[in-house]
């Protein structure tokens, strides 16, 4: 009644005696989380499930708010991240070191451009591998790559069980903590569910101590058997049952260790990407990588600023005769194998490089960029 033309999706247990009764429930393709009071039936509040505000925050984080292009801008974004920390890394490698300074701890008393360049190069070198590791965790969901990790997953053969994480927009609600079984609400139950059942479902399932929150559903449309799930972001807890209609009893109960392996893999990696895998010490890792990555962009700008030269954005113009390594350039090319869209982006800005902004005098001046020594008829 607090939802009119709404139909039961889902049934969340309550974590603590105190806590209100959460319903999910469907209006068109709307979902609607209604607060009941348990003791006195009275709406406490009613909530869309796309306005929830850490469901708005985890649209702004993966997709800008922007849907599928928001997604592949910020593929984008993370791929060239690697970019750079893989050739950063590559830099800073000693290879005429006479210690450890400047390369595991800083030169706080040199000052000056030393000061700044080892702000940035070895924060980098602490934190590169956390960086890394948060940039990869984090492409499951985007549009690009998500959909290149379905296709391997497909070719896998994992494509009979759920895939518990969502590509660019099409994501499914339960994708974060607090926005429980969306992927079963999602599908209208059958006009003829008993909902009076939902009393055996919890009677079998809340005394298994599923990690929270835990979320039971009634039958899809066209099946008999209700669903129930754990839906924690530490998803190495999480577990799926088949509950038969009648009597609730568990008829098939799938958890973690049971998933395939790219699943598995997947799901540490996602879990740890939202800081969930290992409680605080996760978060305070993200934290510190998070504040490394300040620390090196703000550094990188001051370096900048005090090379550069006047009138040109780009960066210095390397000196004669340095060589080319084959095995960076092996690397890079190996990077763009497994970041498809950062191979398409990088040939992209080669190309408009090579064949329009070299060709413009003003322009290739102010970019740093080299004198183009052929001509178009020679590529």
């Amino acid at each position: 009644k607090a939802v009119p033309g709404a139909s039961f999706r889902a049934y969340e247990l309550p974590q603590t005696f105190q806590s209100a009764a959460r319903i999910i429930v469907g209006r068109k393709s709307d979902l609607i989380r209604v607060y009941v009071n348990p003791a006195t039936l009275q709406i406490l509040k009613t909530a869309p499930e796309e306005d929830r505000l850490m469901r708005v925050i985890f649209k702004l984080h993966g997709q800008l708010l922007a849907g599928n292009t928001g997604s592949i801008i910020i593929e984008l974004a993370a791929s060239w991240a690697v970019v750079m920390i893989v050739t950063g890394l590559y830099l800073w490698w000693p290879r005429r070191a006479a210690g450890l300074a400047g390369i595991v701890y800083p030169r706080l008393r040199r000052g000056g451009r030393v000061f700044w360049r080892d702000m940035h190069a070895v924060t980098g070198i602490w934190i590169s591998a956390f960086a890394l590791f948060i940039l990869m965790s984090g492409l499951p969901w985007a549009k690009s790559w998500g959909g290149y990790l379905k296709e391997i997953r497909h070719f896998a053969g994992s494509t009979a069980a759920h895939q518990d994480w969502s590509v660019g927009a099409t994501a499914l609600v339960d994708e974060m903590g607090g926005m429980p079984g969306m992927a079963m609400g999602r599908s209208r139950p059958t006009s003829t569910t008993d909902y009076g059942a939902i009393d055996k479902m919890v009677a079998t399932v809340a005394p298994l101590g599923l990690a929270y929150p835990v979320v039971i559903s009634p039958p899809k449309s066209g099946a008999t058997n209700w669903t129930a799930r754990s839906d924690t972001q530490n998803r190495t807890l999480r577990t799926d049952l088949a509950l038969d209609g009648n009597t609730g009893a568990i008829l098939n109960r799938v958890d973690f260790d049971q998933r395939k392996t790219i699943d598995r893999i997947v799901a540490v990696g996602v879990a740890a990407h939202e800081g969930q895998l290992f409680g605080w010490a996760n978060q305070a890792i993200s934290e510190a990588t998070a504040t490394g990555l300040f620390l090196m962009s703000v550094s990188a700008i001051v370096l900048w600023w005090r090379r550069r030269a006047a009138g040109i954005l780009g960066a210095p113009t390397a000196p004669p005769g340095r060589g080319r390594s084959i095995g960076l350039a092996a690397f890079i090319v190996s990077l763009c194998l497994l970041l498809p869209l950062l191979g398409l982006s990088m040939l992209f800005v080669l190309l408009v490089e090579r064949l329009v902004l070299r060709r413009i005098p003003g322009v290739r001046h102010w970019l740093g960029l080299a004198t183009p020594a052929l001509s178009v008829s020679a590529y």
